[in-house]
């Protein structure tokens, strides 16, 4: 495979308006023909989603999922910028296979990093500089490492950043994309809601030795 330049990169997203790890990609897929890179973005709907990301997204739809056995059930919010496009199939399919991300992803938070609040940062930054296997590191080594393990942990709470269930060479960022590029509008995940059944509900403990002993003893 041809190797993959920074230029070459740079080129193609100026011609497409593609984010630079997704032309890095193309570039890849396509042993470095920019021609066949372009292509490649076209075909996943890339391109033209980048143009349109800037634009309001102020119409969509809220969908719902509910995984067997009604156990979990999951409420999102995805935005488009026609109310016709919201209730086109295509869009509502995207709705749907979000929803089922969030149910499978019981440890996701925030639709991205950037809503992680500083305080959470913050928290794993102390725990992470704690840890014994920095002891004795340079503070600069240490900084990098714990940036790292941070920068994984964060992604761990982000939907945008899980791999998509029924594909996981994407993830759920690429997904979106993807469906914006085809769909030809902007298209964001704004909130999700997770419920579970049975969460924060405090059950009493019975320890039945004691209860049956108490009761002999009376």
């Amino acid at each position: 495979m041809a190797a993959v330049s920074a230029k070459l990169v740079k080129d193609l997203r100026d011609k497409t308006g593609a984010g630079m790890m997704d032309c890095k990609k193309a570039l890849a897929a396509t042993d470095g023909d920019c021609d066949k890179a372009i292509e490649w973005l076209r075909q996943k709907g890339i391109a033209s989603a980048e143009k349109k990301s800037g634009r309001t997204a102020a119409e969509g739809s809220i969908g719902s999922y509910i995984h067997t056995g009604a156990r979990v059930g999951v409420l999102v919010e995805v935005n488009c910028e026609t109310d016709f496009v919201a209730r086109g199939d295509m869009f509502q399919e995207l709705l749907r296979d979000v929803a089922m991300q969030v149910a499978a992803c019981p440890n996701v938070e925030y639709v991205t990093t950037d809503e992680i609040p500083d305080e959470i940062r913050d928290r794993e930054k102390a725990i992470e500089m704690g840890r014994d296997d920095l002891d004795g590191k340079p503070e600069a080594m240490k900084e990098k490492i714990v940036e790292g393990r941070i920068g994984k942990r964060l992604k761990e709470l982000a939907l945008m950043e899980q791999p998509f269930i029924k594909d996981s060479s994407i993830t759920v960022a690429e997904l979106v994309k993807q469906a914006a590029g085809k769909i030809g509008e902007n298209v964001k995940v704004r909130r999700f809601t997770r419920y579970t059944l049975g969460e924060g509900i405090e059950i009493e403990q019975v320890d039945f030795a004691t209860e049956v002993a108490s009761m002999t003893a009376g």
